[in-house]
């Protein structure tokens, strides 16, 4: 941990990427930022540690070849992708139904095994995607909410059709992935990461773990890890003050808080009053993910013929306990030692709200008892497993969050700046990296050039 100044340039509180993101474009453009962040180590959302040769992931991020384009430009510009960092995904993702997963989840390989959907189903779904085509051009990744597909959540946009276009291929990748209900959260987002990243065609994730971008970031700036901060305020006279839990007080010219919204709001609570609609209207779903070290390879039971599937998505309408189970081991070969897996399992909400706050042990029992559904011989073959919570999982897009949000990306640069997937309404490490590029623009923008066009509102990616 780096020795803390009492007076510094730029305080950047929260060390998961998109706080790290800020601080590199901080840094590459002249400035001297400090990352400050509570926990005992970098990576927030995204964390990974290896344990007697499995790499054990706290997150569910992998990386898409398309649509990332500020994620990237940072693993160029720090040289991850040079020293074969990234490996492409070649297993598939699937669905469950009928006592089986149906691979192609997401993908072209999908039109033609169904990946789920039954024939009505398909058809259904040739004729929504024919509905959206017109719109496809005009939605955007940053301001979702202002796309032809408006304020309408997930299960507004298919009331009325086939019931599989919700129960087996919408309402299944919103839960696994972002943890999302939809009857909350927006279709927009969803949509908009679906149409940049082309599905779940030519995926990629990180060789060493999903904190290898963080960790390699990190590396060429100064961070200060177990420093939580108390409270921030803006002074009348210009600047930034940061009481820290400790009761250390520092100074900056200015600061970025890449914290989840309802932390931001807790830390910030003087922000100012056009602030305050957005941060107060952010709401996230939660999720429990238990990482299970098992003795063999296991798979889940499929069609013949298709690649191994390395993401179950479990719909509501077959479990609602379970969301789905990843098979890392088939992600990328390094995962597990030869021989053996990785497995882990994702709560739907019916199970957060159940466990979020139980013991490890009763929670690693709850969640085996419903995946040998799926994966008989995990039982048997489990050697050790870890609890993770996540309170803050996703940022859930609700009608409300994307209303306000035009106008909190509209508002006067100021000494505190924001950064987080929240700013963009969109969970991914993605919008995480775009947020925390977007609050180094803005902040470098007070003192320095000004930016030619909004970000915002020119850029599609």
């Amino acid at each position: 941990m780096a020795e803390t100044s009492t007076h510094i340039d730029v305080a950047v509180v929260g060390g998961g990427i998109a706080g790290l993101t800020a601080a590199y474009r901080l840094k590459e453009a002249g400035r001297a930022p400090e990352v400050f962040e509570a926990d005992s180590d970098i990576g927030g959302r995204m964390r990974a540690r290896q344990e007697d040769g499995w790499l054990v992931e706290t997150g569910t991020e992998t990386l898409a070849s398309h649509g990332y384009p500020a994620t990237w430009r940072l693993i160029k510009d720090v040289g991850l992708d040079r020293d074969g960092g990234v490996l492409k995904v070649g297993s598939l993702a699937g669905v469950w139904r009928g006592g089986k997963a149906h691979a192609g989840s997401g993908h072209w390989v999908g039109t033609l095994t169904g990946a789920g959907l039954s024939p009505g189903g398909r058809m259904a779904m040739t004729g929504m995607l024919g509905g959206l085509l017109p719109a496809l051009g005009k939605v955007s990744t940053r301001r979702p909410g202002e796309s032809p597909l408006g304020l309408r959540t997930v299960a507004e946009f298919v009331d009325g059709r086939h019931p599989d276009l919700h129960d087996y291929l919408l309402q299944p990748a919103a839960s696994t992935g972002w943890a999302w209900d939809t009857r909350r959260s927006c279709v927009a987002p969803l949509v908009a990461t679906m149409v940049a990243t082309r599905g779940l065609h030519g995926w990629r994730t990180y060789r060493d773990g999903m904190d290898s971008l963080a960790r390699k970031v990190a590396d060429r700036l100064t961070v200060h890890t177990g420093r939580a901060v108390q409270e921030v305020t803006e002074s009348p006279e210009g600047g930034v003050r940061l009481v820290f839990a400790d009761g250390h007080v520092v100074t900056a010219r200015e600061a970025v808080l890449a914290v989840p919204a309802p932390v931001a709001r807790k830390l910030y609570p003087s922000a100012p009053a056009d602030e305050l609609p957005f941060l107060d209207a952010t709401s996230y779903s939660r999720m429990i993910r238990v990482t299970c070290l098992v003795d063999r390879p296991l798979a889940v039971r499929q069609s013949r013929g298709t690649k191994k599937v390395y993401a179950l998505l479990i719909p509501e309408k077959e479990d609602g306990y379970l969301a789905g189970l990843t098979f890392e081991h088939f992600k990328a070969a390094n995962r597990a030692p030869r021989g053996q897996g990785l497995v882990s399992m994702l709560t739907a909400a019916r199970a957060t709200d159940e466990l979020m706050d139980r013991p490890d042990e009763e929670v690693v029992e709850a969640l085996l008892g419903r995946a040998t559904t799926y994966v008989p011989e995990l039982r048997s073959a489990l050697r050790r497993a870890y609890v993770h919570r996540f309170p803050y999982a996703a940022p859930e897009a609700t009608p409300d969050a994307l209303r306000l949000q035009g106008a909190f990306l509209d508002r006067p640069v100021r000494a505190v700046e924001f950064a987080g997937d929240w700013v963009f309404q969109r969970p991914t490490s993605e919008a995480a990296v775009q947020a925390g590029e977007l609050a180094a623009e803005r902040i470098l923008s007070r003192r320095g050039p000004a930016v030619a066009e909004d970000p915002v509102r020119t850029a599609r990616s």
